[in-house]
């Protein structure tokens, strides 16, 4: 008999994961990471010193940042989509270290930040074009349309930025845009604090999931017996007779 890999979800892990194992060291995700470490978050940080320390722990402004940069530089620039993606996709899990802030989390935390965290963008744009990711930078200057007064440059003068700031700064101000748009219809369409995809409250827990995938088990191998009870009343089966012999039939 073939043998199989043990592949039980119960399986305890034998070592303790790092989550650098859990993506290629080439892989983006971990040069936006790189990227977010070199910059300076001291104006997000100050932020937070003027509050009261009190009450649980919040979501390390890095993380977060981290998490954004990398949506909005892949396309994922919708906050239920990322708290999602916590869960289901490496490279997000890799980077919010293995947290799952949710969907108000992220979008509060862009909106308290807006202008900090685009110039952050802009600044994480450039390194990653001058350090030779030409990918993404290519990414962020082609096909950008926004007008250049719009978003948190609109109080600076445009002719002394570069061409390259000019235009990653107009990519910016669209993924916040975006952003902003999509988070908002979504809220009306879901209600704030609801997820796209959450399971019914009756699945909640595993012990109701078991209880109704047994019990769902149940009514399908019971409409199965149905449909053959009904199938063998519609069509009885024909009573044999004995074969007649051969030449039988000629005698007659």
């Amino acid at each position: 008999m073939r043998r199989f890999r043990t592949s039980t979800l119960d399986q305890p892990l034998l070592v303790t994961p790092s989550l650098h194992d859990w993506l290629p060291a080439n892989h983006l995700a971990r040069f936006i990471a790189e990227v977010v470490a070199e910059l300076d978050l001291q104006p997000i940080l100050a932020t937070y010193l003027r509050k009261n320390a009190r009450g649980a722990l919040g979501y390390h402004p890095e993380m977060l940042t981290r998490l954004l940069l990398y949506g909005y530089a892949t396309g994922l620039t919708r906050s239920r989509r990322i708290e999602r993606a916590t869960y289901d996709s490496v490279p997000f899990r890799t980077l919010a270290a293995d947290q799952h802030p949710d969907h108000d989390t992220i979008a509060n935390f862009r909106q308290q930040h807006l202008e900090a965290l685009a110039k952050l963008f802009v600044q994480a744009l450039q390194l990653c074009s001058r350090a030779g990711l030409v990918k993404l930078a290519n990414v962020a200057i082609d096909g950008t349309k926004l007008k250049a007064n719009a978003g948190w440059g609109g109080g600076r003068s445009y002719a002394k930025m570069s061409e390259e700031e000019r235009k990653l700064t107009e990519l910016v101000n669209r993924w916040m845009a975006e952003a902003a748009q999509t988070d908002a219809e979504e809220d009306a369409r879901f209600g704030r604090g609801k997820s796209e995809e959450s399971l019914p409250g009756k699945l909640a827990t595993v012990e109701q999931r078991l209880e109704r995938i047994r019990a769902a088990k149940k009514e399908l191998e019971e409409e199965a017996k149905q449909r053959l009870e009904e199938a063998k009343r519609g069509f009885p089966a024909r009573k044999r007779g004995p074969i007649p012999k051969q030449g039988a039939l000629g005698n007659r």
